[in-house]
């Protein structure tokens, strides 16, 4: 049997799509027992590199900037997340992790690798290689 290029395409594409798929099912898993959304956990994950302002979360987020205040209220009110002032706009803040929302952060994200680690465990030390260089390039385009 004769794979064409674009059957090859499509079954990237395809296994891409459902390996995301299961990654945010993973990421709501381990979320939920943590007391968090997948939403609140992916924002402070996000925010594990270092505070940001409310257009740049949404953007990276994919969320509207009036669904992205209400998570951050919550988040604020959980005394997880605090608005700073924006070090060159005063009229802007910056949302940074408080030290449980940095302890919860880590938590949610281990969380996850952890199931990552799980699930890939009994991959050759060559497939994972290959997997990390394909996903790495594709992750810097």
């Amino acid at each position: 049997m004769v794979t064409t290029t674009a059957a090859r395409d499509t079954d990237l594409a395809s296994a891409l799509v459902q390996t995301m798929h299961r990654l945010q099912d993973l990421h709501a898993e381990t979320s939920r027992p943590l007391g968090l959304t997948p939403q609140q956990a992916h924002l402070l994950c996000v925010l594990l590199a270092g505070p940001l302002g409310m257009t740049e979360l949404s953007r990276i987020l994919s969320i509207e900037r009036s669904s992205l205040t209400s998570m951050v209220d919550r988040l604020e009110r959980r005394t997880l997340v605090a608005r700073t002032p924006h070090p060159t706009d005063r009229r802007a803040s910056q949302i940074e992790l408080t030290p449980d929302g940095l302890a919860l952060a880590h938590e949610a994200h281990n969380a996850v690798v952890d199931r990552i680690n799980t699930l890939t465990a009994d991959l050759p030390r060559a497939t994972r290689a290959t997997i990390t260089t394909a996903l790495q390039s594709i992750l810097t385009r």
